[in-house]
Order: structure tokens, then C-alpha cells, then sequence
């Protein structure tokens, strides 16, 4: 059996079909239609008929998405590709492509498939992060993903920081109405108005993270700033969760020196006299989301 996964992103999206024994046969990425919700359909539908046209078979679909669905209405709903909110997103693609489809957050997918056979495999519980334009997570729990009955569990992006210095209060507007969520300290969008606030600099996250290894006393207080907001963030989930690992993915996962100072830091603000909590980065890279898709059959 064939089985597609789609990554359905902001800027891209991504398909991937994995054979029967988890082997990529084909993947493809196109930018995603900007904030139009009709092209976007169209677009996901285009992709698996040229894929399964491609391959000469009919095959399972499954979609990670920005957001959830909601178990009341079926709607998608907090997804900051703001054109899929209040859409039947999964009501139009089993219509148009005439089979049932699974769907999850795209942050369950990407912990799903590193708990599956990634940086996670043989962990009993992974929590999985996305560091991104977003900040999302996802909870896998003996090999199987958490969803939770209202289709929210591992959405610590949108909990406030924890534990806010005065200077961090009220915290920055969040686009889902909210001031303070992780989100807006630890996404790549996060960072870089972090730097903005404090140096007075608008540079790409990017170029924050390579000035601070290069010696920049200014960027280098800001990924300081951004690896203890880490800590504190991460703390409030394993002193609830308390998974055997945590693995990070989004661009923000690529900066090395998080994996070498942030576990060093869980110890100020995790509950325990020992915190043996592994933090590692993913090992499927940007395509770990559309491989978790595909596996949600």
C-alpha cells in the first residue's frame, strides 16, 4: 500500500508517498497559494492525482496542517494561515478526491514521525517541537499520538511564557488575540523582534544566530535571552508531560549551541533533583511533518 503525506505550510507545501515499508518513493514541494483558500485545495488535490499518476496506484492520504480541526464543527480553527479558519478543509478534500482522508496539526505529525523512526524511536513519550514561523508541539505516547478530546494536547505555543520577568509582561501581541504566548518569544519571528526590541537592529533570525557565534555582543544577549525562555518553556511541559525526550524541529532547531546549553538550564525550573530529560534535534530534517503525515494511516 502507498500512503501520501502532505505538509500543508504557510509559504510550501509538501508531498511525500512512502512505501510499504516506510521507503520515500516520490516527493515534491510548491509554494503554497498565499492566504487563498480555494487555490490551496486545488493545490493539494493537483498534488496526489499527479502523484498516484505518477506511481500507477491508489494510495491513503494524510495532511498536516497549521491548526486542528475542531470536534464540534469540523472546522479548521487556530491556524495562522488565517485563510483555512472556520473552512471545511477536510469536508472539501474527501469530496474532491472521493476517499476518506486523516488529518492532524502538523506539529503531531512531525513528533509522530520522529517517535516512529526518527531522533525519538524507542522513547515511550517524545514530546515534539516546532521552532518555525510558529511554535507548535505534539505529544506521542507509546509509539501512538496524543490528540486529546478537544484535538489540542501538545499546544504550548499559545500557553503564556512561563515564570516572566517584569521586562517580559505583558509580552508581545500574538495573532490570536492574546499578549505574551510562547509563540511570540520563540518562533523565528519571535527572535528576530526580540533583537529589534533590544538592539534596535531588524535582522533575519538567521543572521542573529550567525552574528552571535561570531562574537556579536548584541546578538549574542539575544539567543542568551532566547535559550532561558526556552528552558523556562520546556520545563512547564516536562514537569507536567515529563517525557523521556524532547526533540526539536522548525529552523530554529538547526542553532547547535541550543542543544548544548538549554538541558543545563532545565535544572533552575524542572521539578525534580535530577532532570534526565533528553533534548536532540530531528532526524528528518524539514520533511519530518509529511513523513508523520503519511504514517497518521
Amino acid at each position: 500500500m502507498i500512503r501520501i503525506g502532505i505538509d500543508l505550510g504557510g509559504t510550501k507545501t509538501e508531498i511525500v508517498a512512502l512505501g510499504a515499508s516506510g521507503e520515500t518513493l516520490l516527493r515534491r514541494r510548491e509554494p503554497t497559494p498565499g492566504q487563498d483558500y480555494a487555490a490551496t485545495v486545488r493545490l493539494v488535490v493537483r498534488l496526489v492525482h499527479e502523484t498516484e499518476e505518477s506511481l500507477g496506484e491508489r494510495a491513503s492520504v494524510g495532511i498536516g496542517t497549521p491548526g486542528s480541526l475542531s470536534p464540534q464543527s469540523g472546522l479548521v480553527r487556530n491556524s495562522n494561515s488565517t485563510c483555512l479558519n472556520g473552512r471545511p478543509l477536510k469536508r472539501d478534500l474527501e469530496r474532491m478526491l472521493e476517499r476518506e482522508i486523516r488529518m492532524a496539526n502538523d506539529a503531531d505529525c512531525f513528533a509522530l514521525s520522529e517517535a516512529s523512526d526518527g531522533a525519538a524511536r524507542g522513547a515511550a513519550t517524545v514530546f515534539g517541537v516546532i521552532l518555525g514561523t510558529g511554535v507548535g508541539g505534539g505529544i506521542v505516547i507509546g509509539g501512538r499520538m496524543l490528540s486529546g478530546p478537544n484535538a489540542i494536547a501538545g499546544e504550548w505555543g499559545h500557553n503564556p511564557l512561563p515564570w516572566p520577568a517584569d521586562d517580559e509582561r505583558p509580552g508581545p501581541p500574538c495573532y490570536c488575540g492574546k499578549r505574551g504566548c510562547i509563540e511570540t518569544f520563540l518562533s523565528g519571528p519571535g527572535l528576530a523582534l526580540d533583537h529589534e526590541r533590544a538592539s534596535g537592529q531588524r535582522i533575519a533570525p538567521e543572521d542573529i544566530v550567525l552574528r552571535a557565534r561570531s562574537g556579536d555582543a548584541a546578538a549574542a544577549a539575544s539567543m542568551r535571552r532566547y535559550e532561558q525562555r526556552l528552558a523556562r518553556a520546556l520545563a512547564s511541559v516536562i514537569n507536567v508531560v515529563d517525557p523521556e525526550t524532547v526533540v526539536l524541529g522548525g529552523g530554529m532547531s538547526n542553532v547547535g549551541s541550543l542543544y548544548e546549553r538549554v538541558p543545563s538550564l532545565l535544572a533552575d525550573w524542572v521539578f525534580s533533583d535530577v532532570v534526565r530529560t533528553r533534548l536532540v534535534r530531528n532526524a528528518h530534517g524539514d520533511s519530518s511533518g509529511v513523513r508523520g503525515a503519511a504514517l497518521l494511516w
